[in-house]
Order: structure tokens, then C-alpha cells, then sequence
């Protein structure tokens, strides 16, 4: 996972696949690392770390580890979403170590996002490390009627969002704010939380810098990645 990949996706085709096959990924990379070979120790390991964070992940949304050592020694965590409820998230991990391993099945390093949450492993130690390469972009196909003032008002509110959540343990905030026309956008933010507050603010200060790039007059939008992401909408999403 060494050189930066952006995938461009809009949310209408998205759901228009999701629809068709059911809770499929949002998307996935498999690394570039070497592969490890059937029945390795590697494997083994990987499939352990698998179960472990199953188990660990759906009592606070997150868990990291790390099985085995020297070249067989495999590192990864799980991240559900924060409005995500204990059995949503433990069937997301469940589904996402699952498919994760059909997808890339010999390579030592893969991510997937679902709606739900995100699955990461790698053979190399990653915690504690703002994850830049991996990362992919969500939009509405529905045009806003004057973008500046839009822009500046999701800006504001995904700010003012990032200002609260690398405060908190969970690294997690949504929040709302009234727009002209009495409609209200609505928004969220979170980080992996391997990371630092201040690992949390820089990385979610780049995904925002992604704006002009992912979202653009959009009337909803996303920036995932590796170590943190972002959402917005002009509709509640958030399950409360």
C-alpha cells in the first residue's frame, strides 16, 4: 500500500449496485506487498487476527491486534461507524473479514469499507500512522443551486464536526446546521482510533481538503479512507 489511490464513485450508482447484489462492499484494495503462500503460517495467522477482531470490534466499534512474528507476523483493526448499532457492526466485521479474504485472497496487506464499517490488514505495523494511500470518493449526482455558498456552509459545519470529534475518545461527532431555504444539512465525521487527536485533526484537515475534488456544489458527499472519513448530506443519514 505504498503509492496513493483515489476511486471515484458516485452515490447513485453505488446504491444502484447495492440494490442489485445486496450489503456488498463500498469498495476494496488489495495491496501490492508479496502474497503469502496456502496453509502458511501467515495464513493462519490472518485468519486468526480475523476471529480475534470479530469479537473484539462490536462492544466499542473498534479493535486492532496483531498475531504471529518476524515475516508471519500480520497487523490489522476494524472501525464500525459510529451510529452503528453492536449487532450491525459485529455482522459487518463478520462480513467484511469474509469477503476481504475472497477478494485478495494471497496478498499480505487488503481494506474494504461497507456501510457499516472498514477492515484493514497489513504485514507491516500501521497503527498510530495516518493512512494517506488508500482512499475513495462518494458523491451525489444532484447539483445544489449556488455551490459557493453551499460549499461554504458544508465546510463550516464538517469544521466545526472535526473540532469536536478529535476531542472525544471515540474520535467520532454528526451535528446539523440550517440552511436558507429551511432545508438542514446534516454531517459526520470519524477517525481509526489508532491514532492520536492530533493524528485525527490532520488527517480529517486533508480529507477536507479533498472537498473541491470529491464534492463540488454536490447536495451530498463523502471522503473515505484508511484513517478517517467523512459524510454529508441535506437529508438525516445518522441512525439515532
Amino acid at each position: 500500500m505504498s503509492s496513493a489511490r483515489f476511486v471515484l464513485l458516485s452515490f447513485c450508482s453505488a446504491l444502484l449496485i447495492q440494490a442489485a447484489l445486496g450489503a456488498d462492499p463500498l469498495f476494496h484494495f488489495c495491496s501490492t506487498s508479496e502474497n503469502f503462500t496456502a496453509s502458511s503460517p501467515y495464513e493462519s495467522n490472518l485468519s486468526k487476527l480475523t476471529s480475534f477482531l470479530y469479537t473484539m470490534t462490536p462492544a466499542s466499534g473498534f479493535g486492532l491486534g496483531s498475531i504471529g512474528q518476524y515475516q508471519d507476523q500480520v497487523y490489522g483493526l476494524a472501525l464500525c461507524w459510529g451510529d452503528t448499532s453492536p449487532s450491525d457492526c459485529k455482522a459487518c466485521v463478520a462480513d467484511a473479514g469474509a469477503e476481504i479474504r475472497r477478494l485478495c485472497p494471497r496478498n499480505k496487506g487488503a481494506i474494504i469499507w461497507y456501510d457499516n464499517c472498514m477492515f484493514k490488514y497489513l504485514d507491516t505495523d500501521f497503527f498510530g500512522q495516518i493512512d494517506n494511500t488508500n482512499k475513495f470518493y462518494m458523491w451525489n449526482l444532484n447539483n445544489v443551486s449556488d455551490p459557493e455558498v453551499f460549499n461554504s456552509k458544508v465546510r463550516g459545519l464538517l469544521t466545526g464536526l472535526m473540532d469536536e470529534a478529535y476531542t472525544v475518545p471515540k474520535l467520532y461527532a454528526t451535528g446539523e446546521m440550517g440552511l436558507e431555504d429551511k432545508t438542514k444539512l446534516y454531517g459526520l465525521v470519524q477517525c481509526t482510533r489508532d491514532l492520536t487527536a492530533a493524528e485525527c485533526k490532520e488527517c480529517l484537515e486533508g480529507a477536507m481538503g479533498e472537498l473541491p475534488s470529491c464534492c463540488d456544489g454536490k447536495e451530498g458527499g463523502r471522503v473515505v479512507g484508511g484513517s478517517c472519513n467523512f459524510r454529508y448530506e441535506i437529508y438525516p443519514f445518522v441512525n439515532v
